[in-house]
C-alpha cells in the first residue's frame, strides 16, 4: 500500500464520518441536468507528502500522469491562460470562444512585476530566490489578485505555494513547499493536484540543484460532492498498490525545457477507471 493511499483513504473516511452536509444550502456549483451539486466538506484539511520516500499517486485508480503534468506546464511554465495551449479538454466548460479563461491561472503567472534586482515574473522570481537567496523565507506565488477576480472564469482553486529550503542529514538541500487550496473536489481532483505539484517541486529542485523534500497541502474545503460518495465508498474498498516508480530526465537544468516526455511513472498499478459525473 502506498502511503498517498493511505492518505487519501483517512482524508476520505474523515469526510464521510465527520463532515458538514451542504444540502439545501445555496450553492454555485451544478450538475449537468441543472440540480444542485451539493457536498459533504471538511475545513482545513492538511496532508504531508515526503518525496523521498515516494511519488504520491494513488493506485486504487489511475491518476493520468500526463496531463496533469500538461496542465501543470500550462500554468506555470507557458504561463497560459488559453485552452488552445491545453492538450486535454478539462478546461473547456471556462473558456470564452477564443479559448481564453480570463486572468486567471497562467496570466497571472506570466505578469511581471518590479523588484530591486529587475523586473521579473513570479515564476522567474521563484526560481531566482532558489538560485541566489534559498534560506528566504520570501519565496512564494500566488495566484488569487483581488484586483481581477472579475476577470476571471474561474476563481483560482489551488492558489498559491510557497516554498521553503532545509538541509537533508546528508547536507543536501531539500526543497520544501506548501500548496494552499481554497477548495477541492476529492474524487476528481485532489489526487491530480498533487501529483501535480509533486513534479513542479521535483522540477524546481532539480535545475536549482537540490532534492525535493516534502509537499504540504493545505486545503480549506474539502469536499466529495453528493453523487461521488458511493463512488468513493467503493473506491477506499479497493486493494491497495504498492506506490509507483518516478523518473525526470536528469539532464535538464533549465525549467523552460521540460516537456510531459521527459517524466514517467514506472510500474504504476492501479484498480480500473471509474466514470465520475463533474459539477460545475
Amino acid at each position: 500500500m502506498s502511503k498517498a493511499d493511505l492518505i487519501f483513504k483517512n482524508m476520505c473516511l474523515d469526510i464521510l464520518e465527520n463532515g458538514t452536509d451542504t444540502k439545501g444550502e445555496k450553492v454555485r456549483p451544478h450538475w449537468e441536468d441543472g440540480s444542485s451539486a451539493y457536498t459533504i466538506k471538511r475545513f482545513g484539511v492538511v496532508n504531508r507528502y515526503d518525496l523521498r520516500e515516494e511519488f504520491p499517486a494513488i493506485t486504487y485508480r489511475k491518476t493520468g500522469f500526463k496531463n496533469a503534468i500538461d496542465e501543470i506546464l500550462w500554468i506555470w511554465q507557458k504561463k497560459s491562460n488559453n485552452i488552445n495551449d491545453l492538450h486535454s479538454h478539462i478546461w473547456d466548460s471556462w473558456a470564452d470562444p477564443d479559448g481564453s479563461i480570463g486572468k486567471a491561472y497562467g496570466y497571472q503567472l506570466g505578469v511581471k512585476h518590479h523588484y530591486k534586482e529587475g523586473d521579473m515574473d513570479q515564476v522567474d522570481r521563484v526560481l531566482y530566490d532558489l538560485q541566489n537567496n534559498p534560506f528566504s523565507r520570501r519565496i512564494l506565488a500566488n495566484l488569487y489578485v483581488h484586483s481581477e477576480l472579475c476577470e476571471m472564469n474561474l476563481y483560482p482553486c489551488a492558489y498559491s505555494m510557497t516554498f521553503n529550503v532545509t538541509q537533508d542529514r546528508d547536507g543536501v538541500l531539500l526543497l520544501n513547499a506548501i500548496l494552499n487550496q481554497r477548495s477541492s473536489d476529492v474524487l476528481t481532483a485532489n489526487n491530480w493536484n498533487v501529483v501535480q505539484y509533486a513534479v513542479l517541486l521535483h522540477m524546481f529542485a532539480q535545475v536549482c540543484g537540490m532534492r525535493a523534500g516534502e509537499l504540504l497541502h493545505v486545503i480549506a474545503d474539502c469536499h466529495i460532492y453528493d453523487r461521488h460518495v458511493d463512488l468513493v465508498r467503493e473506491l477506499i474498498s479497493r486493494e491497495e498498490h504498492p506506490a509507483p516508480v518516478f523518473k525526470m530526465n536528469e539532464s535538464i537544468k533549465d525549467f523552460y525545457s521540460f516537456t510531459p516526455d521527459d517524466f514517467e511513472l514506472e510500474d504504476y498499478v492501479t484498480g480500473p477507471q471509474i466514470k465520475i459525473p463533474v459539477a460545475v
